[in-house]
């Protein structure tokens, strides 16, 4: 059920807009992702919901295949995170640094940017000084902004 409502919720945002800015920055558009992911979660339990029920042992063999897969999958991503930890701080740093230039681009992006400063109580990726990238926030004597030499309002919570 949770499933079909990610895949719902998917649809629904790649449908309402396209995600441009997003895509510039981010790897993969999060409502491709969302929908991939409840497609794969919907088939994972519909074989063992259905394969219990009908004491199907093919269906309940596959389920089970697709659930050690998917653990172990996460057991390599946690070793992988872990001993690349450098490389992948690196790269998360890169990501939300693409995202700070293209912050009011896209509502999206800006709302989740938000959330994480305010979550976080952080201000940038490494300090408020990465806002200097945006250009609504730089400090240069030729932006016009009126948010020129300031950060968002995330920042200040």
């Amino acid at each position: 059920m949770i499933s079909m409502v990610m895949v719902a919720v998917g649809v629904y945002a790649r449908l309402l807009k396209h995600a441009e800015a997003a895509m510039a920055c981010l790897a993969v558009d999060p409502a491709i992702l969302l929908i991939m992911v409840g497609v794969l979660t919907f088939l994972i339990t519909f074989c063992g919901c259905v394969g219990s029920l009908r004491e199907n042992i093919c269906l309940l063999q596959t389920f089970s295949v697709c659930l050690t897969v998917v653990f172990l999958l996460q057991l390599a991503a946690g070793v992988l995170g872990f001993v690349f930890s450098d490389k992948a701080r690196g790269k998360v740093s890169e990501i939300i640094n693409g995202a700070i230039v293209h912050y009011r681009d896209d509502l999206d992006l800006q709302n989740l940017i938000d959330f994480g400063q305010k979550e976080f109580s952080c201000c940038g990726g490494v300090s408020y000084k990465d806002w200097s990238q945006n250009m609504y926030f730089n400090c240069t004597a030729t932006n016009p902004s009126r948010e020129r030499c300031s950060v968002p309002f995330s920042c200040c919570l």
